[in-house]
């Protein structure tokens, strides 16, 4: 397949870095009309989108062309008319305040259903699920494992432990949010439980294991199938991308019934390691322990030949993956590539890293388009998962968003292509660590978990998409909470209607018996209580302006310049400095205390 993210037209710097930008408008932004009063030559354009916000972009039509001058965020929800204004004036206050409430998903524990295709726990499962409800939750999450369904052989697939699962969400009254597991279980923080991809896929990996990411050192990691081989007919003449799509429409038309009855309000679609899109760069079970740069993912005879025939393509046939990157619990400055004046700031260490993201862009693009024609019409909503790697965020060199496929610095913004990706298939951008604050990372990581959510929500947001986030590491107390509170509606809630900025949803990862410890449900209890805005939980997501439509066709493919606008570095949307929907602070933390000696 053509990449849609590398041109081989016109000049290198154009073609692979974006260091000019195109003239083409692309489909995304209709006809640009001259504004009145806007200074010669600048047009203004109207980017119709469907999610939180609209966005006014700025270019400038003279000899550079296509050059973004500004975008400035216009208030989502806006009142545009009287009768608007008339009809929010009648709406009580419980109604107003409804438009702020941001539902509550439960990820269900990795192993719900065994590697042996057994849903074991049945009763208990659905005693925990009515706990969840009767706490006002409004949904689960749960894991589709590939290496679970998929297990005795290519398209033999059995869905009926996850029916059974499903029945019981749907009998408790809970929404579900279905992830497509793509990767292996295992090797990863918090995996308690080891379920790995299908065996005649190990096996086909047995004989030719470049099916596998591999680092610098040759390491292979069986976590996730490499992106090289999205297209590579080596799975018993299917490709991975191939697979990927047979799978998910068996998993429609097995599941149509829960479709139809609304019980899965969407599916995420796995895209690598975790489940997330990025390369494998960091690997718990390979050594790397935090907070370690990692390593590059990118040499696999496959895409080592991808490279060369991009590097000889723009006249560099001698340009060579990296090898001074160092290993995985390196830092920064102590390799040449990252370290100052690095590698990463010359002319080879920008084709890489474009070449290097762009590939995983791709990667997404095409499977998340598999996704749409498979849940085509279905009233659901699809996902991405976008990772949280906060750690040397503060460093200029961004190292470990680098080696993870996110090719995010100062005045390069990475995250926003990805959301444009997400647009054109109208998914959700899911995005996790929204608990973390930066007062909790140690100053050596370089970590910046509050100003990485703050730029890839703004991100989002400004690209027209819904944006949904989940907690990184399970926590359960106050602070935790009331930082998701404050990501969830970074500008408060709107006593007359609906916010400026707010979340889709947030999951909470995840389900265990210390969740239900008593003084941990209960605070747990009350988290979900302020992001439903203090309001009861409420069965109908209309009412909250959740529609949830048929799901149309993607849109058309966009050109990589259109991608490379959104590089264009730009202020995020301002955060306020605490949640005005607070779970409490150290005095409730102490109250709690005292009760527990005295039980």
């Amino acid at each position: 397949m053509e990449s849609i993210l590398y041109s081989t037209q016109g000049e290198m710097g154009r073609r692979v870095l974006g260091l000019h930008h195109s003239r083409h408008i692309d489909w995304e932004i209709p006809s640009a009309n001259q504004v009145k009063g806007a200074p010669a030559g600048e047009l203004q354009v109207k980017r119709v989108g469907v999610g939180l916000s609209h966005a006014l972009t700025t270019f400038s039509a003279g000899a550079g062309g296509g050059v973004v001058k500004s975008l400035q965020a216009v208030a989502p929800h806006e009142f545009s008319t009287r009768e608007q204004q008339q009809e929010a004036s009648s709406l009580t206050y419980n109604e107003k305040m409804l438009a702020n409430y941001v539902p509550v998903y439960v990820m269900l524990p990795l192993g719900v259903v065994t590697i042996n295709n057994v849903l074991e726990d049945k009763a208990g499962i659905e005693k925990q699920l009515k706990e969840l409800r009767a706490a006002g939750v409004d949904g689960v999450m749960v894991d589709v494992w590939w290496g679970i369904i998929e297990s005795q052989g290519p398209k033999q697939y059995d869905w009926s432990a996850y029916r059974s699962l499903f029945q019981i969400v749907q009998d408790c009254g809970l929404k579900l949010q279905a992830i497509m597991s793509f990767h292996q279980c295992g090797g990863n923080v918090g995996d308690v439980v080891n379920i790995p991809l299908p065996q005649w896929v190990l096996d086909i990996g047995e004989s030719d294991p470049d099916v596998f990411y591999t680092n610098r050192s040759g390491n292979r990691n069986k976590e996730y199938l490499s992106l090289g081989v999205d297209n590579e007919p080596l799975f018993y003449g299917r490709t991975a991308v191939e697979i990927y799509g047979d799978y998910m429409k068996s998993f429609r038309e097995s599941m149509s019934d829960f479709f139809e009855d609304g019980l899965i309000i969407d599916v995420e679609v796995g895209l690598g390691p975790a489940g997330e899109l990025r390369y494998p760069s960091y690997p718990q079970n390979q050594g790397w322990v935090f907070p370690g740069i990692g390593e590059f993912q990118c040499y696999d005879k496959y895409l080592k030949a991808e490279f060369k025939e991009a590097a000889t393509s723009v006249g560099h046939p001698e340009w060579e993956l990296p090898d001074n990157a160092g290993t995985y619990n390196d830092t920064p400055t102590s390799t040449e590539f990252f370290g100052q004046s690095g590698t990463y700031l010359t002319e080879k260490g920008k084709f890489f890293l474009t070449w290097y993201s762009n590939k995983l862009l791709s990667h997404g693009d095409q499977i998340l388009d598999e996704a749409n024609k498979a849940f085509l019409g279905c009233k659901v909503k699809l996902a991405a998962k976008v990772s949280g790697i906060h750690w040397w965020y503060k460093a200029d060199n961004h190292a470990a968003e680098l080696t993870a496929g996110y090719y995010n610095l100062k005045d390069r913004d990475g995250y926003r292509p990805v959301a444009r990706i997400l647009s054109r298939h109208y998914a959700i951008l899911n995005f996790t660590c929204l608990e973390m604050r930066d007062s909790e990372q140690s100053s050596d990581a370089k970590s910046g978990p509050q100003e990485l959510v703050q730029q890839v929500l703004s991100g989002g947001w400004r690209e027209n998409l819904e944006v949904a986030g989940e907690n990184a590491l399970p926590r359960y107390d106050r602070d935790a909470y009331n930082q998701i509170l404050l990501n969830a509606r970074p500008n408060g809630v709107n006593k007359e209607g609906p916010p400026k900025l707010r979340m889709y949803g947030v999951t909470y990862l995840r389900l265990s018996d210390d969740l239900l410890q008593e003084n941990n449900f209960n605070i747990f209890k009350t988290f979900v209580k302020k992001m439903h805005a203090d309001q009861d939980y409420c069965p109908d997501p209309e009412k909250y302006s959740h529609h949830i439509g048929p799901l149309e066709r993607s849109k058309p493919k966009m050109p990589i310049e259109y991608l490379l606008e959104a590089t264009e570095p730009m202020e995020p949307f301002p955060w306020d400095k605490e949640t005005d929907m607070s779970v409490g602070g150290a005095l409730s933390n102490l109250i709690d205390k005292i009760f527990s000696i005295f039980k």
